[in-house]
């Protein structure tokens, strides 16, 4: 039975149905360094099932199939699983694609060897949910990956600010160190940690309606020279320009299942 639509995962839905086309042509989504990073951090191989959770428009569900894993992607969007199997197959590629929600994973406990999610987390309401669904799906011994925009702590606010007027979906961006609590209390064992910048020019991604708002608020940041917003920007000819401070966080299951608790 699928769960409920809440009203943030209809807020979710509707920006995305409008980005849906726009986000899967940006080019920085599938930036070769990223992604080779990414790759490295999942180590798939051939024939290894693999779960892309939050899938957008299937860009690291298609680099991992090309790998020769057995790949399958959800997503709440209907608009964004469209350009997903859009892009599987002109790339040739085969990936079974859902729709749903990463609160309700519709998949049985230890079914995927790798389990990863890239830029979702800032969208959830309930993080921990989420990872928790993914741990109850990766099989014992096997990775999860979160990959994600992770603020300093002295800039979590203003970049929370800052992000929630650019896209109205976000809800917050955890810091580092609150995506590895998430991850201890899930029981879960680091395996690596890889931290790198996605560069963007602001005006590729912000409504036009939110514009000179957003605008200001980078201008101010630029102007005072402190980076209160953690995003490093910068303006020159060609306009307002930032990074995302992003991390690769990668996890192991642990290979003991967990004692179920007596009735």
């Amino acid at each position: 039975m699928t769960a409920s639509r809440t009203h943030h995962d209809t807020r979710i839905v509707d920006q995305f149905t409008r980005w849906a086309k726009p986000f899967a042509e940006l080019a920085i989504h599938a930036e070769a360094e990223s992604m080779a990073q990414t790759l490295a951090a999942c180590a798939v191989t051939r024939d290894m099932k693999v779960l892309d959770v939050a899938c957008g428009p299937g860009i690291i569900a298609c680099e991992l199939a090309r790998v020769g894993a057995d790949v399958t992607g959800i997503d709440l969007t209907p608009a964004m699983i469209e350009q997903a199997r859009l892009r599987t197959d002109r790339e040739g590629m085969q990936v079974a694609y859902h729709i749903g929600n990463a609160l309700h994973l519709p998949f049985q406990a230890n079914s995927f060897d790798r389990v990863v999610t890239r830029y979702s987390f800032h969208h959830m309401q309930e993080p921990e949910k989420v990872l928790a669904e993914m741990v109850r799906v990766c099989r014992p011994g096997g990775r999860l990956i979160v990959i994600d925009a992770t603020p300093a702590p002295e800039c979590q606010k203003d970049y929370d600010r800052a992000e929630t007027l650019r896209d109205p979906s976000h809800t917050s961006a955890l810091t580092l160190q609150q995506l590895q609590s998430l991850a201890t209390k899930a029981g879960l064992s680091p395996v690596m940690m890889h931290q790198y910048r996605l560069v963007s020019r602001l005006q590729d991604q912000v409504a036009p309606e939110n514009w000179c708002a957003l605008k200001a608020i980078f201008a101010e940041d630029i102007a005072e020279g402190q980076d209160r917003l953690g995003m490093g920007a910068w303006e020159d000819a060609e306009g307002i320009h930032f990074y995302f401070p992003v991390s690769i966080v990668v996890w192991s299951k642990s290979m003991q299942e967990e004692p179920r608790a007596r009735s």
